[in-house]
């Protein structure tokens, strides 16, 4: 029986970037769980997947809402491989529509023009914002906010991995929906 795209990102995903132990978060939060999804997202194999089953969630979200979008984009670093290869593949399927990709930086550049995103963003754009991994929200949140005050219109969130800790609600309490394409519950268990 050949496994399908999202079984095989999640077989990647449990190999390469799901680990058990003590770590310290990004949000400063202990867990039993780490999840590097860049060892996933930027292996070749695991970019294509992501891409496609990507894709597939973005595809399925604009349809089923009457949305259009323009770009796709998020916080560097865990979300440039995921938005990269999502656009790829929106190109590949629908090149007239392509998804434009953006990176926002932490804090602004401090030199040349200071620009805090970069890539194929423009003010007025429909966006899709990018996460790799949502634990409080924090750093989707923060990405969002930068993209708002430089005119963007986000439209939801797509995550590779919700945590399920939180993260997704206050997304969500901003009038954001998200579409993940994984649970820590749909991961581990």
């Amino acid at each position: 029986m050949a496994i399908n795209d999202r079984e095989q990102l999640k077989e990647m995903l449990l190999e390469k970037s799901v680990r058990t132990g003590e770590f310290t978060l990004a949000s400063g939060k202990t867990s039993d769980l780490y999840i590097d999804c860049r060892v996933t997202a930027m292996d070749a194999v695991g970019a294509s997947l992501v891409g496609r089953v990507g894709w597939q969630a973005v595809s399925e979200y604009l349809e089923a809402n009457e949305l259009e979008v323009d770009s796709i984009g998020g916080m560097t670093m865990g979300a440039d491989p995921i938005s990269l290869s999502v656009g790829m593949t929106s190109a590949n399927e629908c090149t007239e529509n392509a998804l434009r990709v953006f990176t926002v930086r932490k804090e602004p550049k401090g030199h040349g023009a200071g620009k805090q995103i970069e890539g194929n963003f423009a003010q007025g754009d429909v966006i899709v914002i990018v996460d790799d991994v949502i634990t409080t929200g924090g750093s989707t949140l923060k990405a969002i906010d930068v993209v708002e005050k430089a005119g963007g219109k986000v439209k939801f969130a797509l995550v590779l991995v919700d945590r399920e800790e939180g993260g997704r609600q206050a997304i969500e309490a901003r009038g954001i929906p998200v579409v993940a394409l994984f649970s820590r519950t749909e991961l581990i268990g």
